[in-house]
């Protein structure tokens, strides 16, 4: 019985009971036919104006700005790229339902593999399926679709910035002499008689400004977790017996008290992974290892460059303070590194 039921080849209906087809106003009238063409290429249109609007939005509204209460930035970031997706959505579905084929396909049942034959029918079908969607002979669709398609990808190469800032020219941080190096979860000073041997503290600096042409400029807003992200610094406390200091660096200490970036040099991950003991502090990205008792240099692991160290000092009151800017640049290793360092030793020299 089950062999005669795996041979028996069931043929469709003659007449399943389906109400006689209907045929849409597009396929039979040329006027609307026009203009829901016309309507879709609208849509496209329509979206990649959008999606290059978003460069503007993206460049000049600031991440603070609001708009009817609500962020302008994320107003604008929605109504950009959500209006794009939503036109090219629903553009797509016009198209489908008012100018692609509408009619009935009955496929037979077959064995798992299909024969040459069934694949050649199906290529035969597909190659219908496109003709009849009309794409090769409605180039004002073909061509708005492609064109917002292609304009998706304005955002993305956009949307890359917000990984981090270029490399080239990044040479300086807000550090500068007289700043004092504050708690980065309190925000309180830091007197050198609060730090243990063998303890390692996070930082930061305690006013965040930047110099400009006009005088200092004081930050606000998100800009403020840019520049705190890369002056963020280890400050490390050993006994003065046990450090080795780089050449014109023997004062840059305080009672064994030294400060470096947070910034590992290979990648640019945040470190703080402290060994006491060894002295050494690892990334815990990719374990690149830094002798911090012998200036930072790498002793294992990718990173090609020692951590930044900053030279300290002690106000009047006793707290701990900066007396420059990193010397060495504080980012990720990358090709322009020669050249930018270069010029911030020609600055201190």
């Amino acid at each position: 019985m089950s062999d005669e039921l795996e041979t028996t080849t069931h043929e469709p209906v003659d007449d399943p009971g389906l109400p006689a087809h209907q045929w849409r106003p597009t396929d039979v009238d040329k006027d609307q036919e026009r203009r829901a063409e016309l309507q879709v290429s609208a849509m496209f249109g329509i979206a990649t104006i959008l999606l290059v609007l978003f460069i503007p939005a993206y460049l000049f509204i600031d991440a603070d700005q609001t708009f009817l209460g609500w962020s302008a930035q994320n107003f604008a970031f929605g109504t950009t790229i959500g209006g794009a997706m939503l036109l090219m959505g629903s553009g797509i579905i016009q198209w489908a339902k008012r100018l692609m084929g509408d009619h009935a396909i009955v496929e037979m049942r077959h064995p798992v593999r299909s024969s040459d034959e069934d694949r050649v029918g199906v290529m035969e079908d597909i190659n219908a399926g496109l003709d009849e969607s009309g794409i090769g002979r409605r180039p004002m669709i073909r061509n708005t679709l492609l064109a917002s398609v292609a304009a998706l990808g304005i955002p993305t190469v956009f949307m890359l910035g917000d990984l981090g800032p270029l490399p080239s020219g990044q040479s300086n941080t807000v550090w500068k002499k007289g700043m004092r190096v504050v708690n980065d979860v309190s925000g309180a000073p830091i007197k050198p008689s609060e730090l243990e041997v063998g303890q390692l503290v996070n930082a930061e600096p305690a006013i965040l400004f930047e110099e400009t042409e006009d005088g200092e400029h004081v930050i606000h807003g998100a800009e403020v977790l840019q520049v705190k992200s890369k002056a963020a610094v280890i400050l490390v406390r050993m006994r003065p017996e046990d450090i080795t200091p780089a050449e014109g660096r023997e004062n840059w200490g305080i009672n064994g008290i030294l400060c470096y970036s947070k910034i590992c040099t290979h990648v640019g991950c945040p470190i703080s992974l402290w060994e006491q003991q060894t002295h050494n502090v690892l990334c815990p990205c990719h374990q690149s290892t830094f002798d911090l008792a012998d200036a930072g240099k790498v002793i294992f692991g990718p990173a090609a460059r020692p951590l930044p160290q900053m030279p300290l000092g002690v106000d009047s009151e006793g707290y701990l303070i900066a007396m420059s800017d990193f010397q060495e640049i504080v980012a990720p290793s990358y090709p322009e590194l020669a050249r930018d360092q270069k010029k911030l030793d020609e600055r201190y020299e």
